[in-house]
C-alpha cells in the first residue's frame, strides 16, 4: 500500500514539474514534460562512465517521464565544485560523494535526507557500516554505490620462493616474510605507503582511531596511537622492507614496484586491481594473493572508502522526488551487479555479489577482506580532512624528523583547530 501512494506522489509530482533549483536541470522542463535531472559523476571518464551512461539509459527507458543530464566531474575538482554550486543554488540534482564528504555537506544542509524514500528501498541489503557512514545526526544522506577498503596483496610465487605459502598475518609475520623474501630472491619484502589513509590499519592494529566521534575526544596522540606508528617506523627500519619513498611519485612507484615483481607484499585497494592484473607479475592472475591487512596487538582492520549518491537539498520536490527514484534504480543490487562486471567496483550491496561478480578476479577476496577487517570512518563531519595533517607528521616521524609523541602532539594540535569542541 505504501509503495503505491510513493508511486502516486511521485507521478503527481512530475507531472506539476514547472521548473528545477538545482544546477542545469531545468534545462528541458516544460509544465507536464518530463524531470531533466543532472547528475554529476566522478568515476573515471575513460574507463568507468560508458557503464554509467548505459545504465542512464536503462532507467530512461523504464521511467519516460526522468531525463537525465550525465556530466562527467573530474574527482579532485567536484569536492570544491559542488560546495560552490550548492552555495549558490546552482548544484546538480543528484551527486557522487566521496563518503568522506557526505557527513560535511549533510552538515552544512547540502543534501537532502534518503530515509524513506524510493532512494533506500531495501536497505537491510546494503552493508551496514557503509549505511552508516552516510548518516549525519541519525538521518541518511548518501546511497552507497561503491566501496573499497585496504586489503594486503601478495605475491604467491615470491612468498613460495621464500619458503611461505600464506600470507603473514601480523605485522611481525610480515616483518619476518619480508626478510626472507629480499634474502630468497631479487625482490624486495614489503614497500610502506606513507599516506595517512595507507597509515590507518596500524592505528586499528592498536584499537585506537584519530579521533574518537562519540566521546568528542581527540586520540591521534594518545599512548595506543604512539605504539601503532612506532609500529610502522619499526617494520620500515626492518630487513627486506623497501626504504621510504616520499617523492611525488611514491604512489606510482609502490604500483610499479609490485606489478613487476619487484616488491612481494603492499596495502592496496581494489582500485587497483585491473591495473595490477596488467602487471607482468600477475599475467597469471592466480598469482596475487588477497587478505586481510595484518593485525597489531590488538586488533586488525582497514578504513572503509567509496561512492555515495546524494540529492541536492535545493531542487524542488518533482526534482528531488525524481532523483530518489533515479538513486534508487542506479544503487540497487541488480543495476551494481551490471556496473561490477563492467568496471570491476565492489558492490555495496549483498545481493550484487552474484555467481558471475564473484567469479571476478579478486572480488570474493575482496568482499571477504571488507567483512573481516573493514571499519567505518569517524562519523565526525570533518573526519575526512583529518589524513593531511596527519600523513604530514607521520612522513616526518618516518624519516626521523621528529620522535614519535611530537609528530603526533603536533596532530593533535592541528586537529584542536578543526575540532574546537573536541577535548
Amino acid at each position: 500500500m505504501r509503495r503505491g501512494i510513493a508511486a502516486t506522489a511521485l507521478v503527481a509530482a512530475l507531472a506539476l514539474a514547472a521548473t528545477a533549483c538545482g544546477g542545469d536541470s531545468d534545462k528541458g522542463d516544460k509544465a507536464g514534460g518530463p524531470v531533466t535531472l543532472t547528475w554529476w559523476d566522478t568515476s573515471n571518464a575513460t574507463n568507468e562512465a560508458p557503464t554509467y551512461n548505459a545504465r542512464i539509459a536503462e532507467f530512461e527507458k523504464a521511467n519516460p517521464t526522468i531525463k537525465v543530464n550525465y556530466v562527467n566531474v573530474p574527482f579532485d575538482q567536484a569536492q570544491n565544485k559542488f560546495q560552490t554550486a550548492a552555495g549558490s543554488k546552482g548544484a546538480p540534482d543528484v551527486i557522487r560523494a566521496d563518503v568522506g564528504w557526505t557527513g560535511s555537506w549533510a552538515k552544512s544542509q547540502f543534501l537532502s535526507p534518503l530515509d524513506g524514500t524510493d532512494a533506500l528501498k531495501n536497505s537491510e541489503d546494503i552493508t551496514p557500516a557503509l549505511l552508516k557512514q552516510a548518516q549525519y545526526e541519525g538521518k541518511t544522506y548518501g546511497a552507497p554505490i561503491v566501496t573499497d577498503t585496504l586489503a594486503l596483496m601478495w605475491n604467491k610465487d615470491l612468498l613460495k620462493k621464500a619458503g611461505f605459502d600464506k600470507a603473514p598475518t601480523t605485522w611481525e609475520e610480515l616483518k619476518a616474510v619480508s626478510k626472507a623474501v629480499a634474502a630468497k630472491t631479487d625482490a624486495e619484502g614489503f614497500f610502506l605507503n606513507k599516506a595517512g589513509y595507507y597509515q590507518m590499519p596500524f592505528l586499528y592494529g592498536e584499537g585506537v582511531d584519530l579521533i574518537d566521534s562519540e566521546g568528542k575526544k581527540i586520540t591521534v596522540d594518545s599512548d595506543k596511537a604512539a605504539k601503532a606508528i612506532e609500529a610502522s617506523k619499526d617494520l620500515l627500519a626492518s630487513d627486506g622492507v623497501a626504504k621510504l619513498d616520499v617523492s611525488a611519485d611514491s604512489y606510482a612507484h609502490m604500483q610499479d614496484a609490485f606489478t613487476s615483481g619487484k616488491v612481494a607484499m603492499i596495502v592496496q585497494g581494489p582500485w587497483e586491481l585491473t591495473n595490477i592484473y596488467k602487471g607482468a607479475a600477475f599475467t597469471d592472475k592466480a598469482n596475487l594473493g588477497i587478505s586481510t591487512v595484518p593485525a597489531g596487538s590488538a586488533d586488525k582492520g582497514a578504513p572503509i572508502g567509496g561512492h555515495n549518491l546524494s540529492v541536492y537539498a535545493g531542487a524542488d520536490a518533482a526534482h528531488q522526488a525524481a532523483a530518489q527514484k533515479f538513486v534508487g534504480f542506479m544503487t540497487s543490487g541488480e543495476t551494481q551487479a551490471k556496473i561490477a562486471l563492467k568496471n570491476s567496483t565492489l558492490p555495496t550491496r549483498t545481493s550484487a555479489y552474484t555467481a558471475e561478480v564473484k567469479a571476478l578476479p579478486g572480488f570474493a577476496d575482496m568482499q571477504k577482506v571488507l567483512a573481516e577487517g573493514g571499519k567505518p570512518r569517524g562519523s565526525d563531519p570533518s573526519y575526512s580532512s583529518l589524513y593531511t595533517d596527519f600523513e604530514t607528521n607521520v612522513t616526518k616521524i618516518l624519516q626521523g624528523k621528529v620522535k614519535v609523541q611530537q609528530g603526533l602532539d603536533d596532530t593533535a594540535k592541528a586537529y584542536k583547530k578543526l575540532l574546537p569542541d573536541y577535548s
